[in-house]
């Protein structure tokens, strides 16, 4: 296998010396895997999986660290110094710091926090180093998801509306607060579906599997906590959203779908501040989401 750096490769161990193993990189020539990294017995002309990496010194080094992304990879990533002059340092699972330049921050990062960044090839060093300026990285090319379908998602920002999240290491996306159950951390790696794909490119997303699929579990959660409070809950469609989130762990938009496909089958009544189950009694008329 060809070397490249940023990447994981199996290469062929060339000689052995004091320093470590020489591995051969093909095009990019002998590559140094330091002693540390050597296991004991380890023979010339075996294979050794290792990434590729520049060292301090700018020379090609491999180590069989595996980092938590490599070269064309968005990662979250915590930022362990700050420099005014050269730039950050970020966390990457090596031993050695992965340089977020100045230049590539999309604002300026602060030491401890979490960000969500690209690591690249450097066209300038040729070393790898990590940007947070992510849209010029996503594909950018009109996406072939269909609504509904499941994606990996990646938390990228908080913004008024929302969270963008990167789609499969591809595509950016947008999670509304008013669909959320709670609030999300950038860095989180979490399992979502396209809900929409708009006119202009844009996709909005969403936690929860669309419409039935959606509600279905929902409406079986709020059944059996009915049964477990003796058929009760002092909870309706006017109870603020964080009621209902603590209670189911859903969004109110979500909840008010549940109960209103539940009272359309008769097996729930909606009173004032409450739903029952039918047949459970209590006081107060009975009404449908929306009327009053």
């Amino acid at each position: 296998m060809t070397a490249s750096i940023g990447r994981r490769s199996s290469l062929r161990v060339l000689r052995i010396a004091t320093p470590g193993v020489y591995l051969d990189g093909g095009p990019l020539g002998e590559i140094l895997l330091p002693g540390r990294y050597v296991a004991r017995g380890t023979l010339a002309g075996e294979a050794i999986e290792v990434f590729v990496h520049r060292d301090s010194e700018d020379r090609l080094v491999a180590t069989t660290e595996t980092p938590r992304a490599g070269a064309g990879e968005f990662a979250a990533l915590r930022v362990v110094s700050a420099d005014d002059r050269l730039g950050a340092f970020l966390d990457w699972g090596l031993s050695k710091d992965l340089l977020l330049p100045r230049r590539e921050q999309a604002r300026r990062v602060r030491p401890g926090e979490c960000v969500v960044a690209y690591i690249l090839v450097d066209p300038r060093t040729d070393r790898l180093i990590a940007t947070t300026r992510l849209g010029r990285h996503l594909d950018l090319t009109p996406p072939n998801y269909a609504e509904g379908q499941a994606v990996p998602l990646l938390i990228a920002e908080r913004t008024a509306l929302g969270y963008n999240a990167i789609i499969a290491g591809a595509h950016r996306g947008l999670l509304y607060h008013n669909d959320l159950p709670g609030s999300l951390a950038v860095g989180e790696r979490v399992d979502g579906y396209v809900r929409a794909l708009r006119p202009d490119g844009k996709i909005d997303l969403s936690l929860h599997p669309a419409g039935y699929r959606r509600i279905a579990p929902l409406r079986e959660h709020i059944l059996e906590a009915l049964s477990f409070h003796g058929g009760k809950l002092p909870l309706s469609d006017e109870s603020p959203p964080e009621a209902i989130r603590e209670a189911f762990g859903a969004s109110k938009k979500a909840f008010k779908q549940a109960i209103g496909a539940l009272y359309r089958e008769r097996r729930i009544v909606i009173a004032a501040g409450e739903i029952r189950l039918v047949g459970a009694g209590g006081p107060g008329p009975t009404r449908g989401i929306g009327e009053r």
